[in-house]
């Protein structure tokens, strides 16, 4: 009589990856050194952003860019926190992470801000392609409501009907969807969606940069200060494609993972590394976007005020 192998009824019945290769805390000591950096950077975004503007300002003279980094900066921070306990539950206990309610609790957290912050990404990639394209600001209502219902509400929609039908739990690295019960609600909830994301985002990218080039060299052979508006929907749209960037950089290797698991499971070990890599920088990344923003601000200010102040050796000569 042969013995057969009963099937894994979750992904508590999976083994944890790396135990049998020796992997095991090459995937979780780098994550979360990641994940600790990355946290910190959003820590530091947020102090600096609040550091110069009233917070009682910020949905009434605050820049959309500057909110977005402070939107951005939340989106990394809880994720980082979440993922930071579960990974090192799970590098402490060398197991799953018990009790499967806590590890639930960590996989809903992590979809809601993953979802969160990829949909809002997209938000801004259309919001530059339509100010660039048409030169109107697209109206996201009194506080940003509308963006923060759609950013913030439908993946905490679609993350409590996933966690009623009992789809989140281990995956073998961390508490995210389950790898034998969720593995379904996983790829059209993060797979596909980041995919198709991720192209909308490279065709609104590419035709965004477009017109900024075309509009670039008009503005360059124009005189005078006829194209100020112009130039100021520019420099947003500019400082907009900066969060784009930012998201290929930490999602293009998960797209690129995602898309390779849904034609083989047989994903290189190496692009698995450089998942957990780039997917848990994303505090880091905010902060350079941060820093540019604001260099270019500072910029633009300084060249407004050199325009705006008269010429005092001239107006000497002419006396």
């Amino acid at each position: 009589m042969k013995n057969t192998t009963p099937s894994p009824r979750d992904g508590y019945d999976i083994a944890l990856y790396g135990i049998s290769d020796g992997t095991f805390y090459g995937i979780h000591i780098p994550a979360i050194i990641c994940i600790v950096t990355s946290f910190t950077c959003a820590v530091v975004t947020l102090v600096l952003s609040f550091w110069s503007k009233s917070y009682r300002t910020f949905f009434s003279s605050w820049s959309k860019s500057d909110r977005f980094v402070v939107y951005m900066a939340m989106c990394d921070g809880l994720f980082n926190m979440s993922h930071f306990s579960d990974h090192m539950h799970i590098l402490i206990a060398r197991s799953h992470v018990y009790p499967r309610g806590l590890c639930k609790f960590y996989g809903f957290m992590l979809v809601e801000f993953t979802s969160a912050q990829v949909m809002l990404v997209n938000i801004i990639a259309i919001n530059a392609f339509v100010l660039i394209r048409t030169d109107k600001k697209i109206k996201f209502g009194t506080r940003d409501w509308r963006l923060l219902l759609w950013t913030f509400g439908a993946p905490f929609v679609g993350a409590t009907i996933a966690a009623g039908l009992e789809q989140f739990g281990p995956n073998g690295t961390s508490c995210y969807f389950d790898a034998v019960k969720g593995s379904t609600a996983q790829m059209w909830f993060t797979t596909v969606p980041i995919l198709l994301i991720f192209s909308t985002n490279a065709v609104l990218y590419f035709l965004t940069w477009l017109r900024i080039r075309q509009e670039t060299e008009i503005i360059m052979q124009s005189l005078g200060n006829q194209c100020t508006s112009r130039k100021a929907s520019i420099r947003a749209a500019q400082t907009m494609l900066l969060f784009v960037v930012a998201f290929f950089i930490q999602w293009g290797a998960l797209s690129l993972f995602g898309l390779w698991n849904i034609i083989t499971a047989k994903v290189p070990q190496p692009l698995y590394f450089i998942v957990v890599i780039l997917s848990n920088i994303g505090g880091v990344l905010n902060l350079v976007v941060f820093l540019i923003i604001r260099r270019r601000q500072h910029g633009t200010g300084k060249s407004d005020k050199k325009i705006n102040t008269p010429d005092t050796n001239s107006s000497t000569s002419r006396l």
